[in-house]
């Protein structure tokens, strides 16, 4: 599951939090699929793995699908990579090409559909909604701070793709909006910003270490003495409020 969760001076919107039932797994999952109906000869048991190493290793963002699979026809040699291995069961080597698979499968997060029916918003548009959502004093906060983290979030122009397609979405409510007014009215345009840094990968760790290293937070901690005389059901309450 990919969370989006606005962030205000330090507290958290609950109520604008919102999420998509897809991530890095289903990313995986979605390039093995394509590999297998591709006809490669990868051995069943390398299959998860293999697709994984493809995920991490040669997949990319592209700006414009239908363009990128031009780019594949005319230049394949240009474009094609291939993963190798040893089988693991009766120890003889293998190799496979991959291809589209290189930009279809982050393209799931911005063409949701081409890998299930069942949830088709494009991340920006989640984006823009979550924001949206939010009190309005603090939406053009937001929209100049989008931050990402995660592993999935790690693909080459992730960030610039996130960036443009939200401000493609936000440029378009403006201009129905002066028509709406019939033009009468112009409105300051938004700034859209998507944040890429350091600690993009390891973000929530790193920011569950910064928690941890607080003094506050061992008031909120439950101690083994406490858990060994109440039990699992200690696990239902929080200290935080426990004074409340």
């Amino acid at each position: 599951v990919t969370h989006v969760i606005p962030v205000v001076d330090g507290f958290v919107i609950g109520s604008s939090i919102k999420s998509i039932p897809i991530a890095g797994k289903d990313l995986t999952q979605f390039v093995q699929q394509l590999m297998r109906e591709r006809g490669e000869k990868i051995p069943p048991e390398e299959s998860m793995a293999t697709a994984q190493k493809v995920k991490e290793l040669h997949s990319y963002v592209c700006s414009d699908v239908v363009k990128e699979f031009g780019k594949y026809d005319k230049e394949p040699e240009k474009y094609l990579r291939s993963v190798s291995g040893v089988n693991s069961k009766t120890n003889q080597p293998w190799s496979c090409d991959v291809a589209y698979e290189r930009f279809l499968g982050p393209e799931i997060f911005f063409s949701p559909e081409i890998y299930s029916s069942d949830f088709t918003v494009p991340l920006p548009q989640v984006v823009d909604n979550c924001i949206q959502s939010s009190t309005i004093d603090t939406r053009r906060a937001l929209y100049r701070n989008v931050v990402l983290s995660g592993g999935s979030t790690m693909f080459k122009d992730f960030h610039r793709r996130v960036q443009r397609d939200i401000k493609r979405i936000v440029d378009q409510r403006s201009q129905a909006n002066e028509l709406l007014a019939g033009n009468k009215l112009k409105s300051e345009p938004i700034e859209v910003n998507v944040l890429s840094h350091q600690m993009q990968r390891f973000a929530v760790w790193f920011g569950g270490s910064v928690l941890s290293s607080t003094p506050e937070f061992y008031t909120a901690c439950h101690t083994k003495a406490e858990y060994e005389e109440y039990g699992p059901s200690i696990c239902r309450t929080n200290p935080v409020f426990r004074d409340l």
